[in-house]
């Protein structure tokens, strides 16, 4: 977004993201052999929870946490998210595709290869922890946050970004093909490597060091030749 100071001077602000306010009211704990397929879990605990391999698909999650669960290919695809807090959940191949996460907490969580494509993430912090292969394609991200936290490869290839931040975040060889970006702030990424997609970065700031570190993925992309004198 610009602006005009008294001076007449053009400025760039961004929008920040509005980050999830979750009061979680008393949970039981889920003491049920698995999950179902479209099945409803209210105000649960689920505490060290091995669900790998469990068929959730469909399944509606509110008011729920889960703690050092295992999630190793766990298949959860159009499962909705709601006002819940996954906190030190770990596992590879976990499938989420076209799910809804809404007022979500993920901390602290080791994850390889989740599949997120398709999905809609609004009002969700991820903070800590490092995902490897994060699967984003196509997704819709709003008000979403990533903090603290180790992002490799993440996929955000015909991605809608809207109200997204990086804080202290490392972002290495990030996809943003075909990608759409609003008030995207980069300037907390460190590294900021991206693969492709850097003619995508339309609707982002970055700082001015950011910028620098860009120049060779820039020139190469615009076709300019960088020959030393």
């Amino acid at each position: 977004m610009a602006r005009r100071t008294a001076g007449g001077r053009s400025t760039t602000t961004v929008r920040g993201a509005r980050r999830p306010e979750l009061r979680l009211p008393a949970l039981q704990p889920y003491e049920d052999g698995g999950l179902e397929p479209d099945g409803d879990y209210d105000a649960l605990e689920f505490r060290e929870t091995d669900l790998a391999g469990q068929d959730g698909a469909g399944a509606r999650f509110m008011d729920c946490a889960l703690r050092g669960c295992a999630l190793d290919e766990a298949s959860l695809p159009r499962a909705r998210l709601l006002d819940s807090v996954l906190t030190g959940v770990r596992g590879v191949g976990t499938d989420l595709a076209e799910a809804t996460l809404r007022d979500v907490e993920l901390l602290d969580a080791r994850l390889g290869g989740t599949q997120l494509h398709g999905a809609v993430l609004e009002r969700v912090l991820i903070r800590g922890g490092k995902i490897d292969y994060l699967n984003l394609r196509r997704a819709r991200l709003k008000d979403v946050v990533f903090e603290g936290c180790v992002l490799v490869e993440p996929d955000f290839g015909g991605a809608r970004l809207e109200r997204v931040e990086f804080v202290d975040c490392a972002l290495k060889e990030a996809d943003l093909s075909a990608a759409t970006l609003t008030d995207v702030d980069l300037r907390g990424a460190a590294p900021l490597e991206l693969a492709r997609g850097v003619d995508r970065l339309s609707g982002a700031v970055v700082s001015p060091a950011q910028l620098l570190d860009l120049a060779p993925v820039l020139a190469a992309e615009l076709g300019v030749r960088v020959v030393a004198e």
